[in-house]
C-alpha cells in the first residue's frame, strides 16, 4: 500500500512542478499597458450589521483619458466584489446608514458631486442634497436623522440661494481676473476663487441646511487636515470640527489648525485646542465620553511627529496617549466600547499597527511588517479591516484577528492580471551613512539571473519628509522601473519617516548635506554588495525634494550616467517667493531669503551650473504651484546653456503629479528611453 501511495504522491509534486515552470514561462514583465489596467482599491467601509463591506474601484481608461470610481460591496468572509453603484460618472465615498437600510455615497452623475442613497437591497439611486458648490465630503448622525456636509461656498453670502446666483454669475462672468489682497492665493493646483469650504448640517426630513462654520475660514482647513475634520457626538449635541483662524494663514504661514466644537444649531462656539500647532482629526468615543484627536506640538513645522490626544469631556483634561511612542499617527479609530482604540504608524517603510486601552494608556503592538491603511472596525470590535498592499501587489482588502495577530486576504481584484506577471518583492538593506543605520529597499528586475549584471537606478523620494515604503506607487511603481531591466534602490535617508523624529528632524537646514551624502553612501554600498550591480551605468530619480535632490546631485558629482528630475526646485531663492505654503521653505531653510540669504545659497542647485555634466531630463506641469514650473525651466535652461544633453517634458495640464492616463503614458514611456539612452547603449 505504501510504494502506490508514494508514487502518487512524487507524481502530484512532479505535476505541479511542471505546472508552476509553465506558469512562469508564461509570465511576462510589468508594461504600461498591463499598468493602466490595474484596478484601484480604497476607502472600504463595513455596514451596520457588520456583515458586508462596501468599497470603491477606480479603473483608468486610456480611450477616455481618465479614471472612473464605482462603489462594489463584497462579504466580509471575501470574495469577488460585486459592483453595486456604478455608471459612467463618479462615485465614491460609500457611507452606510445607522439604520442598514442605506448606502449613501457622493456622485456626479447630476453635473457635480452631491450626496446620493441607493436602498442597500438595491434598486435605483436618489439624490439627497443639492449644494451649489457641490459637496466635498459628508458623514452621517447616529440616529440618522441629517447629515454632516462640507460644501464649498462664497462666505459672504447669507444662504445657499445668494450662493446658488453668485456661483452662476460667477460661470457666466467673460472676465475671468481676480484680485488678491493676501497670501495663499492659490493652494497645490488651484486659485483662490474666493470660496470657502464650510460645515453644514443637512437635515434629512427637508429642514434648511444649517451653515455651523460661517466666516471666511475653511472646514476642513486648507493645508495638513486630517481623515474628515469634523465628527458629531453620539448623543448628537455637539459637534468637533477643524479650522484655522490664525492670521499668519493669509500670510501662507499658518499651521494652526484648532478643534472647535459647536452645537447642531451653530449658535454655541468653543475653540477646545489651545496650541498654536496643528490639530487635527477629532473623534468622538461611541460612549461619547471621550474626544480623541491628533496633534502636534511645534508650530510651522508640518512634518511634526503627530500624537493621539484624549479629551475627558467630563473632566475637561487632555492626555498624550502616544507620548513614549517615537512614530508619527497616520490614523486612527475608536473600538465601538470606548475602552481602546487602534492606530498606525509609519515603521521601516512599513507600517505597524499598534492597540491603545483607555483609560489605562497601555500600548500593544498588533502587526508589524506589512503596508496597511484604511483600518475599519466591526460592529463587535472583535475584527480590524485594512487595505494592504506591497511593491509587488496593489492594495486588496484584508481582515485582522487583533487577538490571534493575524490576517486574512478577503479580495483579489487584480488576481487574473497579476498571475501573468513577474514581479519581485522589495528587499531590505540597511548601511551606515553619517553615523547612523540608514534603511533602502531594493527591487530586482523580472527573471532576474544572478549571473548577470545589471544597471542600477536610484530612486529618491520626495517630502522631503517622507519614505519609500513596500507599497504599489502608482505615480513611482517601482516595478515598472524594474521592468525595463534595472536594480532598483529606494534609500530612506535622513529627513524619512518611520525611523523617529530625530531621524526626520535631521533633514531641516540640511537639505543637501545627509541626504545627498546618504544617496552617495548608498551607491557605494550597494556597488560593494552585490555582484549583479554593474558599476560603471548608475542613474538616479526623482520628484518634488527628490527632484531637487537630483538638480542638487547634478551639480556636485558625475558619477551618474544620467539623470531624471521631475518637480524640482532648482533655486531656493525664487522658490521662496512662488511657492504656496511658507511655513515650509521658512521651516526648512530657518528663514526667508533676507534674513537667512546664506541658507538660500548654500543649498541651492542654481548655484552650482557651472559643475552640471550629466544628462538630465527635466519633468514639470504648468499647473504645480508648490514647486511652480519656473524651477524646472531654469534648471533646463541652465543644462542647455551648459551644453548638457537634456529634455524637457512639459506638461500644460498637469500639477505636481502626471496623473491624466495618457499624460501618464507619454511620461513613462519618455523616462524609459531616457534610461535606456545612457543606462542599455
Amino acid at each position: 500500500m505504501k510504494k502506490p501511495f508514494l508514487r502518487f504522491f512524487f507524481s502530484i509534486i512532479i505535476i505541479s512542478l511542471i505546472l508552476n515552470a509553465a506558469q512562469a514561462q508564461t509570465r511576462k514583465a510589468l508594461t504600461f499597458d498591463d499598468f493602466i489596467k490595474i484596478k484601484r482599491v480604497s476607502d472600504p467601509q463595513i455596514s451596520t450589521d457588520g456583515r458586508t463591506l462596501a468599497l470603491v474601484i477606480t479603473a483608468m481608461s486610456l480611450e477616455q483619458n481618465r479614471g472612473n470610481s464605482d462603489i462594489y460591496l463584497v462579504p466580509v468572509s471575501g470574495g469577488d466584489p460585486v459592483p453595486f453603484v456604478f455608471g459612467p460618472a463618479a462615485d465614491f465615498s460609500p457611507r452606510w446608514s445607522p439604520d442598514g437600510k442605506q448606502l449613501a455615497f457622493i456622485s456626479s452623475r447630476s453635473g457635480s458631486p452631491q450626496v446620493w442613497v441607493i436602498p442597500t437591497t438595491g434598486g435605483e439611486p436618489r439624490q439627497l442634497t443639492d449644494f451649489p458648490g457641490g459637496v466635498n465630503s459628508f458623514a452621517w448622525s447616529k440616529s440618522g436623522r441629517f447629515l454632516l456636509v462640507a460644501s464649498s461656498v462664497y462666505p459672504d453670502c447669507p444662504d445657499l440661494e445668494s450662493n446658488r446666483r453668485k456661483f452662476e454669475e460667477q460661470a457666466k462672468s467673460r472676465v475671468k481676473a481676480r484680485i488678491y489682497d493676501h497670501l495663499l492665493f492659490r493652494h497645490w493646483n488651484s486659485w483662490f476663487d474666493g470660496t470657502r469650504s464650510h460645515l453644514f448640517l443637512f437635515p434629512l426630513d427637508g429642514g434648511n441646511p444649517v451653515d455651523l462654520t460661517p466666516g471666511d475660514y475653511d472646514t476642513p482647513p486648507i493645508a495638513l487636515g486630517g481623515e474628515l475634520d469634523y465628527s458629531i457626538s453620539p448623543d448628537e449635541r455637539e459637534i468637533a470640527f477643524v479650522r484655522n483662524v490664525d492670521p499668519e494663514l493669509k500670510l501662507g504661514l499658518g499651521t494652526n489648525n484648532d478643534v472647535f466644537l459647536t452645537s447642531p444649531d451653530g449658535r454655541y462656539l468653543e475653540k477646545l485646542t489651545a496650541s498654536r500647532a496643528n490639530d487635527i482629526d477629532p473623534k468622538y468615543s461611541p460612549d461619547g465620553r471621550y474626544l480623541a484627536y491628533r496633534a502636534m506640538s511645534r508650530p510651522g513645522f508640518e512634518a511634526d511627529k503627530l500624537d493621539l490626544i484624549i479629551y475627558d469631556r467630563q473632566k475637561k483634561t487632555f492626555t498624550n496617549l502616544t507620548e513614549k511612542i517615537d512614530y508619527s499617527l497616520s490614523e486612527f479609530l475608536w473600538a465601538p466600547d470606548s475602552r481602546s482604540l487602534y492606530f498606525l504608524c509609519e515603521e521601516k517603510a512599513r507600517t505597524a499597527l499598534f492597540r491603545a486601552t483607555w483609560p489605562e494608556g497601555r500600548i500593544e503592538k498588533v502587526l508589524e511588517g506589512h503596508y496597511l491603511s484604511s483600518i475599519r472596525i466591526s460592529p463587535d470590535g472583535r475584527t480590524i479591516y485594512a487595505l494592504k498592499q506591497s511593491i509587488n501587489h496593489p492594495a486588496d482588502v484584508y481582515s485582522i484577528d487583533p487577538a490571534r495577530k493575524t490576517l486574512k486576504q478577503l479580495t483579489d481584484v487584480n488576481g487574473k492580471l497579476l498571475q501573468a506577471l513577474e514581479m519581485n518583492p522589495a528587499e531590505d538593506f540597511w548601511f551606515q551613512s553619517e553615523g547612523d543605520p540608514v534603511h533602502g529597499l531594493l527591487l530586482k528586475p523580472p527573471f532576474f539571473d544572478p549571473g548577470k549584471k545589471y544597471p542600477l537606478l536610484m530612486l529618491v523620494h520626495g517630502g522631503p519628509q517622507g519614505a519609500w515604503s513596500d507599497q504599489f506607487h502608482y505615480r513611482w511603481n517601482a516595478q515598472m522601473f524594474a521592468a525595463g531591466g534595472y536594480v532598483v534602490a529606494m534609500v530612506n535617508f535622513h529627513g524619512s519617516t518611520g525611523y523617529g523624529q530625530a531621524f526626520t528632524d535631521s533633514i531641516s537646514g540640511d537639505w543637501g548635506g545627509k541626504p545627498y551624502r546618504d544617496i552617495i553612501n548608498a551607491v557605494n554600498y550597494l556597488r560593494e554588495q552585490y555582484n549583479f550591480i554593474d558599476k560603471t551605468r548608475l542613474a538616479a530619480a526623482g520628484a518634488s525634494y527628490g527632484g531637487y535632490l537630483v538638480n542638487w546631485i547634478a551639480g556636485q558629482t558625475d558619477i551618474f550616467n544620467c539623470l531624471i528630475s521631475h518637480a524640482g526646485v532648482f533655486d531656493l531663492r525664487s522658490e521662496y517667493g512662488a511657492t504656496e505654503e511658507l511655513w515650509f521653505p521658512e521651516w526648512e531653510y530657518r528663514g526667508t531669503p533676507w534674513t537667512n540669504p546664506e541658507m538660500y545659497q548654500k543649498f541651492s542647485p542654481s548655484y552650482y551650473v557651472q559643475n552640471l555634466k550629466t544628462p538630465t531630463l527635466v519633468i514639470h506641469g504648468a499647473n504645480d504651484f508648490r514647486v511652480p514650473l519656473e524651477q524646472g525651466l531654469q534648471f533646463f535652461t541652465s543644462l542647455q546653456r551648459m551644453g548638457v544633453p537634456s529634455k524637457l517634458l512639459y506638461f500644460p495640464d498637469e500639477d505636481h503629479f502626471v496623473q491624466k492616463p495618457l499624460n501618464a503614458q507619454l511620461w513613462w514611456k519618455t523616462v524609459l528611453d531616457w534610461l535606456a539612452t545612457y543606462l542599455k547603449n
